[in-house]
């Protein structure tokens, strides 16, 4: 990776010095700085939203700098005092606060740069807000941020937060475009670029007050932290599956699942007992839908490297459509981890629910059951990474290239992710060259009902085969590509990835209420002439679908088979796979779990069934 090609040249000549105030050190402390704050940019834009569902305006406003500037469609506000009001003005009944009201504000799906000095940085995120005054009063907003960032002397902050609205509506009668015919947001970044989270940094590395012992430290904290965010989604997806013995095996045995409101559960046999009583027996049939998603998740390692803690919303879409039943669950969690001879695992489970709603009634009666009695403390972002860590000591590797490696595998992390969220973005816009650019040069795709393109080439054109060339610039009607909740398994050099992710897709139309369909990913990239690309694409759909905002999910009406359709989609007559799906038959198809119950699945028997992925490895 050309970030840090000039240090691994440095490490592959000294090797294992006893480390001292070297350049090596110093080098190998300014790209720690580096992937450190491509952590903490995220850990801002994820505390906006979780402030905002509890009206701490005034903390929302202290994450922007001194003369930072909100946009938020039309309007734009500068300076945090001034923030602060609009913010509060702006959601008005629906904050949070009052009685019934809710505020839940999600952000998503980032793509980040960092600037070459390491002093600013660019990020687009995909943004939704359902709110609600309790007295029957709502409203959803959807959109895109391309906001900015700037580290000061209290540590990153928001210099621009601007929002571009795209389709906004109450809870009746859902949300339809914004202003009609929707444009092409302008993007920060390019598709070489956002395979390169963090450019190369010039000139020589200022000197470094830090031991190895200490660089050593931050860098083990990284890695920790991928693995309790994998361990968080992964525990997420075994969940929407009704994946029992796998959920408990996730668990220490004292752990506890507790529940505001309805329950608590010590150990993993009561724990078991507990989630089949809430959600059903092992194992989904059709017609059940499952998911608690999972969205803003800020996970803080605690120094001792045993501990950790995250906090996040989760939104849950449950149903049955053998009964046309289906509800809404709005909530936030506050989990900690311990870690069992090197294996993370869930030690506690606290979710406090918000919002529990009927999906033909919505929200805005302040939904069902009782009210939330305490919130959930927040994470202090703002205490930075890099102070008030131990030396290590004994037993620490001194070895630069050793932790030179380690470094790379979280860089990895938040590039295998860049890249995935890059591909969201330029699917949603259609815009097929810039796209296909994003693969590796003998990269794949899966074009559903039609088979596997090969090289960016083939995959360019079988998307302008399969949507056309002529795209307007204002569109009538998007399917949005979110792609949250990712599982990214590191390779043990950091150049290459694979990654499970959702496919959570709402659309938007001018003539109609949008919806919901969800879907899974499989994903794998790869680090290809120092830039992150993807190596292969395939998705799983679709789990569940809603074919329109008034019957939502539970209105879906059940396969009596899992086949492919019959015939192959028509443009691919004129521009054929490189291998078709015939070709490839079943795949993953003996995926069970333990109690080999009949798989969730309702998409097509060819599909990618993508492997949960709950392992955490060592380093």
């Amino acid at each position: 990776m050309k970030l840090f090609a000039s240090i691994y040249l440095v490490v592959g000549a000294f090797g294992s010095l006893a480390v001292a105030a070297t350049p090596e050190l110093n080098a190998l402390a300014r790209e720690i700085d580096r992937v450190e704050s491509i952590r903490e940019i995220k850990d801002v834009q994820r505390q906006f939203s979780q402030l905002a569902g509890s009206g701490r305006w005034k903390n929302m406003a202290d994450l922007f700098s001194t003369n930072g500037t909100l946009i938020w469609g039309n309007e734009t506000t500068t300076g945090q005092s001034s923030i602060q009001a609009w913010l509060k003005r702006d959601a008005g009944n629906m904050d949070g606060i009052n009685p019934g009201s809710m505020n839940t504000v999600v952000s998503e799906n980032p793509v980040v740069n960092l600037v070459v000095d390491g002093k600013s940085a660019k990020a687009r995120w995909n943004g939704l807000r359902f709110s609600g005054d309790g007295r029957g009063g709502t409203k959803i907003q959807g959109g895109i941020y391309e906001n900015e960032y700037v580290l000061t002397d209290k540590g990153w902050k928001l210099s621009l937060l601007h929002y571009n609205a795209l389709y906004a509506g109450p809870y009746k009668g859902g949300w339809r475009n914004v202003g009609g015919g929707l444009p092409i947001i302008p993007y920060h970044f390019t598709p070489e670029g956002s395979g390169i989270v963090i450019p190369p940094a010039e000139g020589v590395a200022p000197s470094t007050n830090a031991t190895v012992g200490q660089l050593a430290h931050r860098i083990a904290r990284m890695n920790d932290e991928d693995e309790v965010r994998n361990l968080q989604h992964a525990y997420g997806y075994y969940v929407d599956r009704r994946m029992w013995p796998d959920v408990v095996d996730l668990f220490t045995p004292d752990a506890v699942y507790q529940i505001e409101n309805v329950g608590r559960w010590d150990g993993p046999d009561e724990i078991r007992a507990g989630v089949e009583e809430l959600m059903g027996p092992a194992g989904l049939t059709q017609g059940i839908n499952n998911d608690h998603q999972i969205f803003s998740l800020i996970v803080n390692v605690d120094p001792n490297g045993k501990e950790a803690v995250a906090r996040g919303i989760q939104i849950s879409m449950l149903g049955n459509a053998n009964t046309r039943a289906a509800s809404w669950e709005f909530g936030v969690f506050r989990n900690h981890y311990v870690k069992e001879d090197g294996i993370w695992k869930i030690d506690v489970v606290d979710l406090v629910p918000v919002v529990v709603a009927d999906y033909k009634e919505g929200w805005g009666n302040g939904g069902t059951g009782e009210r939330p009695h305490y919130e959930h403390p927040f994470i202090n972002i703002t205490s930075s990474r890099r102070k008030d860590l131990k030396d290590l000591g004994n037993g620490t590797t001194t070895d630069l290239a050793d932790l030179q490696r380690r470094l790379a595998r979280s860089a990895a992390y938040d590039g295998a992710e860049n890249q995935s969220h890059a591909y969201g973005y330029l699917l949603d816009d259609l815009d097929c060259a810039r796209m296909g650019t994003l693969f590796a040069k003998r990269g794949h795709k899966a074009s559903p009902f039609a088979g596997f393109f090969i090289t960016p080439e083939r995959v360019r054109d079988a998307c302008f085969a399969s949507y056309g060339m002529n795209r307007s610039a204002l569109r009538n009607s998007i399917s949005f590509h979110w792609r949250p909740q990712p599982v990214v398994l590191v390779s043990e050099d950091g150049r290459s990835a694979t990654l499970r992710a959702r496919l959570l897709q709402p659309s938007t139309s001018t003539t109609k209420a949008g919806s919901f369909n969800g879907a899974i990913y499989h994903d794998q990239m790869v680090l290809e002439d120092g830039k992150w690309r993807l190596w292969s694409v395939t998705i799983d759909e679709f789990y569940w679908e809603s074919p329109s905002w008034e019957g939502g999910w539970s209105a879906a009406n059940p396969r009596n088979k899992s086949e492919p359709d019959p015939a192959p989609a028509a443009w691919t007559k004129k521009y054929p796979p490189d291998i078709s799906i015939a070709a490839v038959g079943d795949r993953e198809s003996t995926f069970r779990d333990p109690e080999d119950v009949v798989p969730i699945s309702q998409s097509s028997k060819w599909a990618s069934a993508s492997i949960l992925l709950a392992r955490m490895c060592t380093v």
